[in-house]
Order: C-alpha cells, then sequence, then structure tokens
C-alpha cells in the first residue's frame, strides 16, 4: 500500500498541493477562468483543464524518469536545447507572482479570522516556507502528501455541508439556461489557459520522481495527478455557484462563502488547512530554484551551502510580498495569469506534446 502512495498518488498529491493555493485556494481564480463563463460552462471547462493537466503531466513524468532531469533546468535543457532560459525566465515570472499572491491572501486571512495585523500572517508564512526549505526534499515530500488529506477532507466536508444549505440554490442555477449559454461560451480555451499556466508549476515538483521506475508508473501517476488535482477546486466551484454572479466581485471570494455558512470552528479550521496550503506551494516552487541552483553547484563539481536555501527563500518571498501589496489580488491574478498563459503553453506544452511525446517514442522504455 505505502509503495502505491508513493509511486501512483504522492507525484500528484504533490502537484494539488502546489497548484491550489497559487490558484483555487481563494477561489479567485475558479470564479476568474471559470465560474464567468456561468455555472455549466465553468464545469465543462474545468473538465478540459483535467484532461490536458493528466496528459502533459504524465509525458513530462516519463521524460523526467527517462532522462533523469529532476530539476526543471535539466529537464528543459532536454526539451527544448538552449532556449530552455526562456522558460525560466517565465518561470521566475509565476513565481513571483504565485509567492505575490499567498502573502498577500494569508495575510488578509489571518488578520480577518484573528483580528491582528495582517503582517502577522505574512510573517508566519514566510517563516514556515523557510524552514522547510532549509530542511529539503524529504521533509518537504511528507509534510506536503500529508496535509494534501487533511486538505481533501475538510474540502468533502465544506461541500456537504454547503450542499445542505444551498443544494437547491446551485442545481436551479447549474439548470438555469438564461445563466448557461454553453454555446456561446470558450469553455474549451479557458480550460485550456488555465491548465497552460497552472502545468508551469509541475518542475518544482520533478524531485519526486526520482521513486518511479517504469513508464507504466509515470504515465499512471500523471494521469491520476490531473484527476487529484481539480477534485478539491470541483467541490469549493459548486459551492461559489450559489452566489453567482455576485460573487465575482470578490477579491478573497472563500471569505464571503464561509461567511455566509456562519460556522467560527469551521471556518478557522478551513482557513488553517487553506493557510496550509500557502505554506505548501510556496516550499515547493521556492525548493525547484534551491534544487535548480543545487545542479549549477553539481556542475562546478561544488556542494550547494545549506544556508543559501533558506536564504534564497526569504528573499524570493520578501520582494513578492512587496508586488502583493503594490498590486493587489485581484490584479495579480486578472493580468498577470493572463500575459504568462500563452508563454507556457509556447514553451513547455506544445514542446511536450510534440518534442517530448517524439522522444519518448524513440526511446525504449528502460526500467530504473
Amino acid at each position: 500500500m505505502m509503495k502505491f502512495i508513493r509511486t501512483y498518488l504522492l507525484p500528484g498529491l504533490l502537484f494539488q498541493s502546489v497548484v491550489i493555493a497559487g490558484g483555487y485556494a481563494t477561489g479567485r481564480e475558479l470564479v476568474e477562468f471559470f465560474l464567468h463563463l456561468g455555472p455549466l460552462a465553468g464545469l465543462l471547462a474545468m473538465a478540459v483543464t483535467t484532461v490536458v493537466w493528466s496528459v502533459v503531466i504524465a509525458v513530462t513524468f516519463e521524460l523526467s524518469r527517462v532522462f533523469k532531469s529532476y530539476d526543471y533546468r535539466s529537464f528543459f535543457q532536454v526539451l527544448l536545447g538552449r532556449a530552455w532560459v526562456l522558460f525560466e525566465l517565465c518561470y521566475l515570472t509565476l513565481l513571483f507572482l504565485i509567492l505575490a499572491i499567498i502573502t498577500k491572501a494569508s495575510g488578509e486571512m489571518v488578520a480577518a479570522q484573528f483580528d491582528v495585523p495582517s503582517y502577522v500572517g505574512t510573517t508566519v508564512l514566510m517563516f514556515s516556507i523557510t524552514l522547510l526549505t532549509f530542511y529539503g526534499s524529504n521533509l518537504i515530500e511528507k509534510v506536503l502528501a500529508s496535509w494534501s488529506f487533511v486538505l481533501y477532507v475538510v474540502y468533502f466536508i465544506f461541500l456537504y455541508w454547503g450542499l445542505g444549505q444551498w443544494g437547491d440554490i446551485i442545481f436551479s442555477k447549474l439548470t438555469d439556461p438564461a445563466l448557461n449559454d454553453i454555446a456561446t461560451s470558450d469553455w474549451f480555451s479557458s480550460g485550456v489557459k488555465y491548465a497552460g499556466y497552472n502545468l508551469a508549476v509541475i518542475p518544482s515538483i520533478l524531485f519526486c520522481i526520482r521513486h518511479l521506475s517504469s513508464r507504466k508508473e509515470a504515465i499512471g501517476a500523471g494521469l491520476l495527478a490531473g484527476l487529484l488535482a481539480i477534485i478539491p477546486g470541483i467541490c469549493f466551484y459548486l459551492l461559489l455557484v450559489a452566489f453567482y454572479p455576485s460573487i465575482e466581485n470578490e477579491s478573497v471570494p472563500v471569505t464571503s462563502v464561509l461567511a455566509a455558512l456562519d460556522s467560527p470552528w469551521f471556518s478557522l479550521v478551513f482557513n488553517v488547512v487553506i493557510f496550509g496550503t500557502f505554506i505548501e506551494t510556496g516550499t515547493a516552487l521556492l525548493h525547484a530554484v534551491n534544487e535548480r541552483v543545487a545542479a549549477a553547484y553539481q556542475h562546478l563539481n561544488k556542494p550547494l551551502p545549506k544556508s543559501l536555501r533558506p536564504t534564497l527563500a526569504l528573499s524570493f518571498l520578501l520582494l513578492a510580498s512587496y508586488l502583493g501589496n503594490e498590486f493587489g489580488l485581484i490584479n495579480l491574478i486578472a493580468q498577470g495569469y493572463g500575459v504568462l498563459t500563452y508563454g507556457f503553453i509556447a514553451l513547455f506544452v506544445v514542446p511536450v506534446l510534440s518534442i517530448g511525446v517524439y522522444k519518448l517514442m524513440t526511446q525504449q522504455d528502460r526500467p530504473i
């Protein structure tokens, strides 16, 4: 059982950990990319996202395994050759964008929950991420996977409770023709766009591919990853439907939904879990940068100084926090992600599904 979890579930759980806090934990991305299309069209877009995620992740995992490329620098050298640096520029931009979102959101959530200054939540987040990056891959894997299981339980409770409160409203909005003009909706392209920039975080979890030893394991883990990552999002999305269309104007939609649920204890539990996902996302993204720097040191036959890991992490976090305060959540998501999406589709999704597939077709499955 432990082998199955480590082989087939761990990579997907890590991907879900990175995606959720950088995106749909606050509910803002679900509104921005899906719900604005209409309740039913949004669900169709999420289905498209799931398929794209699963296929691209499966190919990426197998490429990483076959070529033993466990950091994003070495992976994109295999995939893009000298053009790998273009991906790094986009990745670092996305890194700052996501870190800005989670530092800003964590401060706002802690301030709203405990009536303290927003910098308290941001400081706790930064300290936690810096500490985890210091200890490295083994601890990060355990923490991210364990917290993901907790998150699934809380989201299922959230959905069950919410359906009990607003189930009839949700059903009526999903079936109301006036709200669901699927024929004129761009649900397919929205699903592809959302998948496109989120897939850019896959290289941040390539360190866990070392556990995979065959093509069957890599493809299986990749296909499951897309499904594992979208399930909590669907749970949350269904509850957001109850508040459509007014929820579109909320900076942090989850706050409004929890307020409507009117349960202080569950609000506390949910916010703690979401805060944990912020830590997961920031840790995975910054650990990927550390692994990339460690690989560069290795090429020079030098070990990466252990003190450099938390130093790099904290430096990125401080700058990202400044950006979050300057631009705000809605502007960051609406403007920043739109620009990056096309870059990641061009530099990652298309090459993986063309060059990557070709390389795998000409490469024998060599178990390791």
